[in-house]
């Protein structure tokens, strides 16, 4: 789930709001949503957005794993190379139990991912482009530690230098970068480390893993070498993504409190 320090801020920004929208309804969702009920949300949010990235980096990627959770799961997204819809209210009926049930596991092989995806009307180059997002981010020892040992479709000096920070036994919470490479930079190096097996979640490697899946393995070469398209198909995903049956108009609720129902 979202961080405290997530939450703190987006309390806070939901405090500042809530007067001017909560009369407020759309049919849908909308890229100019506040311009008439809060021309300063947008400016409000990304001020304080910076504020938290400028202090602590790690924020982007809660960020964005948020917007997963709010998209598969009803808990509400970045503004990188796409104009995000607005609008989407909160659910009155969300549960740790529903995130569990639909949200992907870092353990899923690839025909559960694809199953998954395919649930909440995403394709397959939806769920290989979407996965891009594990560019940016931190995970705990406890969820690949299996993989290092364990699997096969790993390169032996990668998993050999993660065993150094993560040993069988003891150090769950010790923390390794989901992109060794530029841990803090949106960018295709996440696709670049799957073609030479060093994908660090073994539902990351199942995307480019021994020709399981010609179309798969396409896609995973093609933003290795091209960031320029990830780029742009990542924000078609995300947009997709977002359009999974939003809360607007009377549905939902505008919290006060993030972290519970009005």
């Amino acid at each position: 789930m979202a961080s405290h320090h997530i939450q703190y801020f987006i309390v806070l920004l939901m405090a500042t709001l809530f007067i001017t929208i909560q009369s407020h309804s759309h049919a849908k969702l909308t890229p100019d949503f506040y311009n008439d009920v809060c021309p300063q949300a947008l400016p409000i949010i990304k001020s304080i957005v910076s504020q938290k990235l400028n202090f602590k980096p790690r924020m982007g990627a809660h960020l964005l794993r948020l917007h997963f959770h709010d998209c598969f799961v009803n808990l509400g997204g970045p503004t990188y190379w796409y104009e995000v819809l607005l609008g989407r209210r909160d659910a009155r009926n969300t549960t740790k139990e529903a995130a569990e049930l639909y949200l992907p596991s870092q353990l899923f092989n690839f025909s559960q991912l694809v199953s998954n995806f395919k649930s909440q009307g995403l394709n397959l180059k939806d769920l290989v482009t979407l996965s891009g997002a594990h560019t940016i981010g931190m995970a705990r020892c406890s969820t690949f530690k299996d993989r290092i040992y364990n699997d096969t479709n790993i390169d032996p000096n990668f998993a050999i230098s993660l065993q150094q920070n993560c040993p069988i036994k003891g150090g769950d919470d010790n923390m390794e970068a989901l992109d060794y490479v530029t841990p803090e930079k949106f960018d295709n190096s996440y696709y670049k480390n799957l073609v030479s097996k060093k994908g660090l979640f073994h539902s990351d490697q199942e995307l480019f893993n021994n020709g399981i899946d010609c179309e798969s393995d396409m896609l995973v070469e093609l933003y290795s070498g091209d960031s320029n398209v990830f780029a742009r198909n990542f924000g078609t995903s995300m947009i997709k993504m977002g359009n999974i049956k939003p809360l607007t108009g009377i549905f939902g609720e505008i919290r006060t409190d993030c972290t519970k129902v009005n």
